[in-house]
């Protein structure tokens, strides 16, 4: 019986942190800073912030979200490119974003409403790279929200044309 004691504190030690964990997850959970200039800025329904209530990445950051990419003709180029950059749906993992639209806001005041759902049904990119390189603020950069048009025919209009926003500098989940 003289055992029982220590193992009642040890299970009520280890189902507090088990709670505590869970809160912290319900919250949401904090990012790093950015160490480098900020090129991004999420606001809006999210959970996982590193400054008040937004979250801000630099480029090593978005890099350490996880590359994917994809080679597809646009309407801007005369040739098939390859962009590369972080998948939408995974940006908006890493934020705790629990929204149904994200609103996209350009460098040149372009401003655009996309459905959450692209990120997940047609695999939408936030583009970092054109052809391997750094995309310029000149030529669609620092970030470009594209889609792979050549994979799905519906994608090849000008509703999908439409998102695709270049110069991207915030979003705001809504």
């Amino acid at each position: 019986m003289t055992t029982e004691a220590p193992r009642r504190a040890v299970l009520a030690g280890g189902l507090g942190a088990i709670g505590s964990a869970l809160a912290r997850s319900a919250r949401g959970g904090a990012l790093s800073s950015p160490a480098e200039k900020t090129i991004l800025t999420v606001t809006g329904a999210i959970t996982n912030t590193n400054g008040g209530d937004a979250a801000t990445f630099d480029r090593p950051m978005l890099e350490g979200l996880g590359l994917d990419g994809f080679r597809t003709m646009t309407p801007w180029y005369d040739r098939p490119v390859r962009f590369d950059g972080v998948r939408m749906r995974r940006l908006m993992q890493a934020v705790g974003a629990f929204g149904t639209e994200v609103v996209a806001f350009a460098l040149n005041d372009y401003v655009i409403e996309i459905p959450m759902s692209d990120f997940e049904c047609h695999g939408a990119l936030l583009a970092m790279k054109r052809d391997g390189v750094d995309m310029p603020v000149r030529d669609k950069g620092p970030l470009f929200i594209g889609y792979p048009y050549d994979s799905k025919p519906e994608l090849r209009s000008q509703q999908f044309y439409s998102r695709s926003a270049w110069q991207v500098a915030r979003l705001v989940v809504t």
